[in-house]
């Protein structure tokens, strides 16, 4: 065998593909975009589906490439040798193009020329056969003529050597093994067996079966050939150990976090198996953040899965007494020193990545301090109990009050021994989603009941012609109640009225539905909201405010024309407005939602940090500009491909038809949207940002008025600014002046205070160092200070430390009904073992409170005055079990 490093192994499985006529297709996002039910990218061809299934690819028959993907399945078994939730997968692909002959050929020829491995201890194994699809015997055939022994074919069942997703394209598979020089297990020793002998080195997928949602298989229109090997696993092998952490893609790391942990990789079990996993979930929290998808922490798919992971590594981090710091430098490692070359991207986005990691690390360390100890209590209630599991109740309180997921707590609780109840948990979060539910307005409930329109004739279904026009005539076609379809609505009844044409825009996409009224005949039907329903249906939610409505009756649909006009002003403007942020932050820039009304545009995107007053005021002037410019917008209707190729914006992870409609706007801003829209840019009128928050882990929301509304809002800025001149008897011409005299006099008495307040509480300690006692050979000073803030506590602790030479100083006081303390320490009482933070942990629940700090200096608040005394004597005892 020879020897390989990760770039030579990537180099070498290329090359190799491409003397044999395939193109390097590249690799794709981490993230699925959903069309095959998986979150991730779990194995090399799922990109590649619509191709295996016969559409034409534009880069040829002949395909490879060196894959990211991402399988979280097993997640409790990674700390092991071998199991990793993101790997590597060098594959290659035959699209309609060669089949089982040639693969066989080139698989054997990789394994032994380029590999060099010896065809002697070369094993495979083929499909069996089962009553879905026949025996193998032409793969067997091409195995034993490629060079496989015919001893060395193996024939196992499709639980082992047959492929396939959830659905879609799959067939059997042919796995290749070596074989060690090592005594056989038994009688049925091979590769189906886990003795160690064989261990597995690639494989190939016949893609001969489509399988469908149902289940059942019919012959795909062309045979595929799908080629996959781990490239972690075989790089181990090729040098020498099944461990893929001794690989250089770990080895770094790996060694970091020994000499961070003090211990040896090895020395010690559990141990170890944190090294694994903090080195795993950090390598793919690095890989996920820093992939085009841009993926953040959340609490939904896969940025759940995301949080998890990082979550998982800063605790078993805590095993390996590792920090913040040490995680963020792991993470570094694997951007500077390991990927820089194969994963460019993760360079170009390190800052991005390393802030993120940061934040979510920072929020978690918060909920496992406060979620850690609540578990220590309930911990020790059970164990008091003999209870045997974490009831579901208590699992839940842990996740909905401090934010533990159920994964943590099974986890901690199977390390003390106990099992959780994961069904009642989950039983308690239903009920509470059930009493959300039953909390939800009318046209929410209608909107989640999908088994109310079962019984409608699938043809009924509402063509939206709303894009030219706010009117158009036609019938009712049905009239639901919160409950049951109905024929007729009365005045004064809520309902929901299907038509087959309507211009009523339903709520999709951000845009809010619109607003209007239905007549017939008999009746008037005001409608209120607007809303998509199950089979294509549109519904016009309401109330019948004169007269009845009945199914059948010829109506006449009006849209509220000028809330039309207005909705469709801040959606143009919000197109405006990305396109700005991208032109200010960088092509960083993601959508990750947006809503808009007649009233406001909402809009959140993908940025780490808050907007600067300057880059808000650019954008501003941007989208401003462009309004003043008068752009014709213009839609059109298109296929999904040729959108692309105008390289029309798209919403990450949005399933879209096969025909889209494509917003121009002027030749500036082109995105794929189904929304209304102004004409003309001009007919915005004006545009002005509101507000610029953050509302989640590294997404950012901006919120914004158009057209009248920022007129009305001027004018109420106009009406509160003579306000607020009057309240300190000047003038809006005058008030700025007025307000820097009255914040100078202001400063000028809080000056005063704070030195009234300083001598009040020096005056109080009167002969403080009479109270200094030495602990362990260690100088203490622990005492109460009468109405003291927090800034003079640290001033007189200042004056304290100083006073006593070397030592600790610890000083609380009660202020306005709280507690404030601060601890103080020397640089030499630090070399003896104190630490002020810890000092402070130590005593700050005797006074309700928590706090902590660096070992020189903490500081800390509490609600309990009533417990200053025992606290100030506490620290004593503190103190002696530091040193």
């Amino acid at each position: 065998m020879k020897q390989f490093t990760s770039n030579e192994l990537r180099t070498a499985w290329k090359e190799f593909y491409k003397a044999r006529g395939h193109v390097d297709a590249g690799a794709v996002s981490l993230v699925s975009d959903g069309s095959t039910g998986a979150m991730f990218n779990v194995a090399g061809m799922q990109p590649l589906m619509p191709y295996l299934l016969g559409r034409k690819h534009p880069m040829g028959t002949r395909l490879c490439n060196v894959q990211g993907c991402v399988r979280t399945n097993d997640l409790d078994n990674i700390g092991d040798l071998s199991h990793l939730s993101f790997f590597e997968m060098m594959g290659s692909w035959s699209l309609g193009d060669y089949f089982k002959e040639e693969r066989c050929k080139w698989s054997f020829e990789l394994l032994t020329q380029v590999f060099g491995f010896d065809a002697d201890h070369l094993a495979a194994t083929v499909f069996a056969g089962d009553e879905n699809a026949p025996r193998d015997e032409e793969g067997a055939a091409f195995r034993i003529a490629s060079g496989f022994k015919p001893e060395h074919i193996y024939y196992l069942p499709a639980e082992d050597n047959w492929w396939g997703l959830e659905y879609g394209p799959c067939g059997p598979d042919s796995e290749m093994f070596y074989i060690a020089d090592v005594p056989d297990c038994g009688p049925n020793c091979g590769p189906g067996c886990s003795c160690g002998k064989y261990t597995e080195l690639g494989n190939d997928v016949f893609m001969q079966y489509e399988k469908h949602k149902d289940g059942h298989l019919t012959e795909l229109s062309q045979k595929n050939v799908d080629t996959g090997w781990g490239l972690e696993r075989i790089l181990a092998f090729l040098n020498g150990t099944k461990d893929v952490y001794q690989t250089d893609v770990f080895l770094p790391v790996i060694d970091f976090l020994g000499q961070c942990a003090g211990t040896k990789y090895g020395a010690d079990e559990k141990l170890t198996r944190s090294m694994r996993i903090v080195a795993d979930h950090v390598r793919t929290s690095v890989m996920l953040i820093g992939d085009s998808a841009r993926l953040l922490p959340s609490n939904a798919g896969a940025g759940y899965v995301l949080r998890r992971l990082i979550r998982r590594a800063v605790r078993h981090g805590r095993i390996l007494g590792l920090g913040q710091e040490q995680i963020l430098k792991a993470a570094t490692i694997y951007i500077d020193q390991i990927y820089n070359e194969s994963y460019p991207n993760l360079v170009q986005n390190k800052t991005f990545i390393l802030e993120e990691l940061s934040r979510e690390i920072t929020r978690f360390e918060a909920t496992l301090e406060n979620g850690m100890k609540e578990f220590a209590k309930l911990l020790e209630q059970k164990k008091a109990e003999n209870a045997k599991e974490l009831d579901g109740k208590s699992a839940f309180y842990l996740y909905d009050t401090f934010g533990f997921p159920i994964e943590l707590t099974v986890e901690l609780a199977e390390e003390q021994g106990l099992g959780v109840d994961e069904q009642g948990f989950a039983q308690a979060m239903k009920a509470q989603k059930e009493l959300a539910r039953s909390n939800q307005n009318f046209s929410a409930k209608l909107s989640t009941n999908e088994a109310l329109f079962d019984k409608l004739d699938a043809s009924l279904v509402s063509t939206f012609v709303g894009y030219e026009g706010t009117e158009c005539s036609d019938s009712i076609l049905a009239i639901a109640g919160a409950d049951a379809l109905k024929e007729v609505a009365e005045e004064g009844e809520q309902a929901t009225v299907i038509t087959g044409k309507t211009p009523f825009y339903a709520t999709m996409g951000g845009q809010k539905g619109d607003r209007g009224v239905i007549k017939t005949a008999g009746g008037t039907f005001e409608v209120s909201e607007t809303i998509k329903l199950p089979g294509g249906r549109i519904g016009h939610v309401g109330v019948v405010t004169a007269g009845r409505i009945a199914t059948g009756d010829a109506a006449e649909l009006t849209v509220d024309a000028q809330e039309r006009r207005m909705t469709c002003s801040n959606h143009t403007a919000t197109h405006l407005l990305q396109k700005a942020l991208r032109e200010v932050l960088g092509d960083s820039v993601e959508q990750q939602g947006s809503y808009q009304d007649d009233t406001r545009t909402r809009f959140d995107f993908s940025y780490g940090q808050a907007m600067t007053a300057e880059q808000l005021k650019e954008v501003e002037r941007i989208v401003g500009e462009k309004i003043s410019l008068g752009l014709d917008v213009v839609t059109k209707e298109m296929s999904l491909e040729e959108a692309k190729k105008t390289g029309a914006m798209a919403l990450f992870g949005e399933k879209y038809g096969d025909v889209v409609r494509v917003v121009n706007i002027g030749d500036w801003s082109i995105e794929l949207c189904g929304g209304t829209h102004v004409k003309n840019t001009s007919a915005i009128g004006c545009f002005k940002i509101l507000s610029e928050s953050g509302v989640a882990a590294g997404v950012r929301r901006i919120e914004a008025i158009t057209g009248s509304n920022v007129l009305s809002y001027y004018a109420q800025i106009e009406e509160s600014l003579a306000k607020a001149a009057a309240t300190v008897k000047a003038t809006p011409q005058t008030l700025q002046d007025r307000l820097e005299h009255l914040c100078a006099e202001v400063k000028e008495l809080r000056s005063e205070n704070e030195s009234l307040k300083a001598k009040a509480a020096q005056d109080s300690l009167g002969n403080a160092l009479d109270n200094v006692t030495e602990v362990k050979g260690v100088k203490l000073l622990a005492t109460a200070v009468d109405g003291a803030s927090m800034n003079a506590l640290r001033d007189l602790g200042d004056q304290l430390k100083a006073k006593i030479g070397e030592g600790v100083v610890v000083l609380l006081s009660e202020e306005n009904g709280k507690v404030n303390m601060i601890a103080m320490a020397t640089d030499g009482a630090v070399a003896a073992g104190a630490h002020a933070g810890n000092l402070i942990k130590g005593i700050a629940a005797l006074v309700g409170g928590g706090g902590g700090g660096r070992p020189n200096m903490a500081q800390a608040g509490g609600k309990n005055p009533a417990g200053i005394p025992q606290a100030v004597k506490e620290a004593a005892t503190v103190l002696e079990g530091m040193l």
